[in-house]
């Protein structure tokens, strides 16, 4: 008669895994004190790299990946890390009460997976997580109204996701990097519109796009960024009015590029 194995915990993780294998209480985690032992035993889960008890979000996450049907479990556990981490995994019809749960990285999650007419209230959502969320979501003038956001966060997002002829909506934005993205994405229409911009950066990104007969504006600008992106776009012909520029860089500039205008004018035989 063959003798009862006695019972343990499973095979123990490489060390570097099981380093700090405590609860979100600060408890040591114990295997044989989880209702989920049975499940540690068959390898669904393993102390210090997926458990579902641990502080660790990363473990936590490998738990519900390994278990996905478990995370409705947990919609209401009192670590909010393991509601967070549940969320992106439990049945959808379980998502609607989480929109109100007090951690906004829960509210992040639910926003994300739910039909967008379910989402729209948290477009005015007191945390900005969720709002940028919300707004990575919305489309048309739901999407447009985020553009009144108070935070610059939420309104780049919304930035990134307009199409470019909608942005000359944004072109006055008090915050330069939304300037600066509208300046990237703006359609070639409307890049005159920004021209006066006071942020250089601004200018120096439409020095990159814009009609080469606009161009002359920019290589008069009072920041030497603008004036040498603009100039090396400028005609060749063009160069002779600007030679005399303050500053040595776009001086440098412009004898380089008649230079290389000279040299391959001779190339092709048409110099002297």
């Amino acid at each position: 008669m063959s003798q009862k194995k006695p019972e343990r915990d499973a095979p123990a993780p490489p060390a570097g895994l099981i380093h700090e294998a405590v609860d979100w209480q600060g408890q040591q985690v114990r295997c044989r004190d989880c209702r989920h032992e049975p499940m540690h035993r068959d390898g669904r889960c393993q102390r210090g790299r997926s458990c579902v008890r641990d502080r660790r979000a990363r473990r936590v996450d490998r738990f519900f990946t390994q278990n996905p049907s478990m995370a409705d479990e947990y919609l209401d556990h009192p670590y909010d890390e393991v509601r967070a981490i549940a969320v992106r995994y439990c049945t959808i019809f379980r998502l609607p009460p989480l929109l109100a749960d007090p951690e906004p990285e829960v509210r992040v999650g639910a926003v994300l997976r739910l039909p967008i007419r379910r989402i729209l209230p948290l477009a005015a959502d007191p945390d900005r997580r969720v709002r940028v969320s919300v707004a990575s979501r919305l489309e048309g003038n739901e999407l447009l109204r985020l553009l009144a956001d108070p935070d610059a966060l939420v309104r780049l997002m919304v930035i990134r996701r307009l199409e470019p002829d909608m942005l000359v909506l944004a072109v006055q934005d008090q915050d330069a990097d939304i300037r600066r993205w509208v300046a990237r994405r703006i359609a070639p229409a409307y890049l005159y519109l920004m021209l006066s911009d006071t942020e250089p950066t601004v200018r120096q990104i439409l020095a990159t796009r814009l009609p080469v007969a606009l161009l002359p504006v920019m290589a008069t600008d009072d920041d030497v960024r603008v004036r040498f992106t603009a100039i090396e776009r400028l005609p060749v012909a063009m160069l002779h009015a600007l030679a005399d520029d303050d500053e040595p860089l776009v001086r440098e500039l412009i004898t380089r590029r008649l230079a290389e205008d000279v040299r391959k004018e001779n190339s092709d035989g048409t110099g002297t």
